[in-house]
């Protein structure tokens, strides 16, 4: 497969990860400030939502792929390299951050009253960070494709 073609498919599945992990971080305000009941509610739209890892798989092997094919340009290998490390620390994030509250409360089905509302910032919190890296990567692959078309790196 031509370096372009990947070079498309990293920016189509880092720009389509984002969709979830930047809904979190435009909610984050509001879902603070909901009562358990509430918050209990609203997380339930989220259910199915773990099908978005499948675009995150594809975000991380395809970033992966592109940082071995630019390895000989310096320039495309950092924007290549930046973008597949933040989608790595995403993941960083989701298994130690998110995945055990998610665990702890069933996906959101029950709240341990004792901690539900650090459990609720800690799962916001980790769902902003990964926004943040999201965006740093599409941001690079396409600084990357453009300063590339601008003739910048040659």
């Amino acid at each position: 497969m031509a370096p372009g073609l990947w070079w498309f498919l990293s920016t189509a599945c880092v720009a389509l990860a984002l969709v979830p992990a930047g809904s979190h971080l435009a909610e984050l305000p509001l879902k603070l400030r909901l009562p358990a009941h509430d918050y209990l509610v609203v997380q339930q739209l989220y259910a199915g939502w773990s099908l978005f890892g499948a675009v995150v798989s594809g975000a991380l092997l395809s970033t992966g792929v592109l940082t071995v094919l630019e390895r000989h340009e310096p320039r495309l290998l950092a924007a290549a390299l930046l973008a597949f490390v933040c989608i790595l620390c995403t993941q960083i994030v989701f298994w130690v951050f998110t995945q055990p509250v998610n665990r702890a409360t069933r996906n959101w089905t029950v709240l341990p009253p004792e901690n539900w509302q650090h459990l609720r910032r800690q799962w916001e919190y980790s769902h902003a960070a990964s926004a943040v890296l999201n965006l740093i990567a599409l941001f690079a692959l396409l600084y990357a494709a453009a300063a590339h078309e601008a003739g910048l790196f040659r």
